[in-house]
């Protein structure tokens, strides 16, 4: 289009300056001469717009260093000799977390057995956490290959199983956290939270050192298996769950009993004989009403979990409503006396 109106535009140029000429010479025209070349336009190259990058390829794990944990994770500390206190959160409220976590606890247990919340609310969870790195523990609905899978994934520094019975369930457990060939965890690891999104190359060197993996014995059978349970490779602490042992011994209503308490004291002896250092495990425990978080201490728990978000504020509830009622009692007790005193005072006058 730009050479044809070139064109266009040099021809009528021309025939205007033959016109003039003829005016200024018209005796002879043949000395009018004008001669306009042909534009000629360099060959343009077309623009190549895609454009260049080099060769994108996943990021690739470094090449299998020597192992080297968290200096912060739950395992360095409870190798340290720390006796570990946390709180179990089963509101899945990211504002409790939060306060949770500047509260100064050493670790939280999100609990996805009782509490309503499941993957999705854990890793908001995790998030709400992370701004004080304070140590996050899920306990998982059951023991499963694709729970312990799905939740490791979003990167907790623990793991928590429910129901471990026998050393055979222990194993399993433990293979639901390794990747093969040590076990049977998928691996998504270039693209998932808990290796941050394939940036921390370290991810499969240091993976089984940083995580902290739990089995719960809370039941008549598991105590009879708690040290080999205990034994298990692998199994880094073993979590008591002195209410569901009390249901299994048919005092679920009264889990303070002598003959729980006993139940208790057998398999605390039993975890407490393995050491940690050669293929034993720590001890864990949940504090009750009749067992305060000292006692547990005391006995050598290793961690102690004191309370449940939900019963903190429930109890701090409860409280401020009685408190209030009381008050109102009292002021209506003090304002009676008060009449009563002007009364005497006006009738003696």
């Amino acid at each position: 289009m730009a050479t044809l109106s070139f064109a266009a535009t040099s021809a009528a140029v021309k025939s205007s300056l033959t016109k003039l000429l003829h005016s200024i010479s018209p005796k002879s025209p043949s000395v009018v001469s004008l001669s306009i070349p042909n534009p000629s336009f360099p060959s343009v190259k077309r623009l190549n717009t895609a454009p260049k990058f080099p060769h994108l390829s996943p990021l690739k794990c470094s090449p299998n260093p020597s192992p080297a944990p968290t200096t912060s994770s739950l395992k360095s500390r409870l190798r340290n000799g720390e006796t570990l206190y946390g709180i179990f959160l089963l509101s899945f409220s990211p504002t409790l977390a939060e306060i949770i976590a500047f509260s100064g606890y050493d670790f939280v247990v999100i609990d996805m057995e009782h509490g309503p919340g499941g993957i999705c609310e854990s890793l908001q969870i995790l998030r709400s956490l992370s701004s004080t790195n304070t140590p996050a523990i899920i306990r998982l609905p059951e023991s499963s290959a694709a729970w312990a899978k799905k939740a490791l994934d979003i990167g907790p520094l623990g793991l928590m199983f429910p129901m471990i019975d026998s050393p055979k369930d222990a194993k399993k457990a433990v293979s639901y956290c390794r990747f093969p060939p040590d076990g049977i965890r998928g691996s998504a690891h270039p693209a998932v939270r808990a290796s941050k999104y394939g940036i921390d190359e370290g991810y499969l060197s240091n993976y089984v050192e940083d995580l902290l993996i739990m089995c719960q014995v809370e039941s008549v059978e598991a105590v009879k298996n708690v040290e080999e349970i205990a034994a298990v490779d692998g199994v880094d602490c073993v979590q008591m769950g002195p209410l569901d042992l009390s249901g299994s011994m048919g005092y679920l209503w009264d889990p303070g009993h002598k003959k729980v308490r006993e139940m208790m004291r057998v398999a605390e002896k039993g975890v407490l004989g393995s050491d940690p250092e050669k293929g034993g495990a720590y001890l864990a425990g949940f504090a009750m009403p009749h067992d305060a978080p000292a006692d547990l201490a005391r006995r050598g728990y290793h961690m102690v979990s004191g309370g449940v978000d939900v019963g903190l504020f429930t109890t701090a509830a409860l409280e401020d409503v009685k408190s209030f009622k009381k008050s109102l009692m009292e002021g209506s007790d003090d304002d009676a006396e008060k009449d009563g005193a002007d009364d005497e005072k006006y009738w003696s006058e």
